[in-house]
């Protein structure tokens, strides 16, 4: 007999975890959270959950009230004795330090699986993570969406002439590979190097880009000088119209400032995190539909293969 299903949500996301109710036809179920006066959380489900199959959406970027509370709703689920408990992260915060790449530092992405897993996750679910490798730091079942999805359709509804797909370095080439051959464009990539966190140094272009039109694709954009630097280097080289497409606005620091003011025509995002601020030069497509249907999938044990294909 199938369980029960409920979905609820965290504070960091509202819109999209209600889009994904109303994706799935349902609603939120209704929990309460709050801060005290000294910024301690709190957290109450305010219905009966017991035996059900319970989908908890948050996502995860600063501050790191974000990872308490989704930690601390997880928790109080467990406790409140449901069947099975699936954190859907549309973003996974701390992704990006997944390994010890000098002396004395944190490997944050693992310690964030662990406390995941610990606080009573069944499972996860989430979309472009910064490195794929960091399925294997969960000892639970990971569902990895790619946000590729969603901006394949959207460029193939909006085609663009003599396209040139560009990674903005080399971690992003393997998903520049993948949007070159589903839009039938050309590959290049840029080779920089980053000699502190959040600055990056273009070195040189590789692949033809003169009197092409450019996607520069990633899987965040954080400051954006990866991209604005980037932009800058190809439009020096020739290039035409650049459209840069990110699955997760981070946008901090000066990111608009930079993207006001570069080469970027457009940048295309998804709504795992909401915008700071709305931009001319953005435009927003949403996830809700694919991770209702890998809610869906997951509820009634059915594959959802399909849905993460790259």
């Amino acid at each position: 007999m199938e369980k029960p299903l409920a979905i609820f949500a965290g504070r960091s996301n509202a819109a999209l975890a209600r889009a994904i109710a109303e994706q799935y036809g349902t609603h939120l179920g209704e929990v309460t959270i709050k801060n005290f006066s000294d910024g301690e959380l709190y957290v109450k489900f305010e219905e009966s959950i017991r035996g059900k199959d319970v989908f908890v959406i948050q996502s995860t970027p600063p501050p790191g009230d974000n990872i308490i509370e989704l930690l601390m709703l997880i928790d109080a689920a467990r406790r409140a004795s449901v069947h099975r408990l699936t954190a859907v992260m549309p973003y996974f915060g701390y992704a990006r330090q997944d390994r010890k790449d000098r002396p004395r530092v944190s490997i944050a992405s693992k310690l964030m699986a662990n406390l995941l897993t610990k606080a009573g996750a069944d499972r996860i679910l989430t979309m472009d993570l910064h490195a794929p490798q960091i399925q294997g730091f969960f000892d639970i079942p990971l569902d990895h969406l790619y946000a590729s999805r969603i901006f394949i359709e959207y460029f193939h509804k909006n085609p663009i002439e003599d396209l040139v797909v560009v990674a903005p370095d080399v971690g992003s080439l393997k998903m520049a590979r993948s949007y070159a051959k589903s839009l039938n464009a050309g590959l290049a990539f840029v080779d920089k190097r980053r000699p502190k966190q959040n600055v990056a140094e273009v070195m040189n272009i590789i692949g033809e880009v003169k009197d092409k039109n450019i996607l520069l694709v990633d899987d965040l954009v954080d400051t954006a000088g990866t991209l604005t630097n980037g932009a800058a280097a190809l439009k020096e080289r020739g290039a035409k119209n650049i459209i840069a497409a990110c699955a997760h606005p981070m946008l901090s620091g000066p990111a608009y400032q930079r993207l006001d003011d570069s080469a970027i025509d457009m940048l295309v995002v998804t709504d795992t995190i909401p915008l700071k601020k709305p931009s001319d030069k953005m435009k927003v497509l949403s996830v809700a539909g694919i991770f209702a249907e890998a809610i869906r999938r997951i509820h009634t044990d059915d594959t959802i293969s399909s849905l993460f294909d790259d």
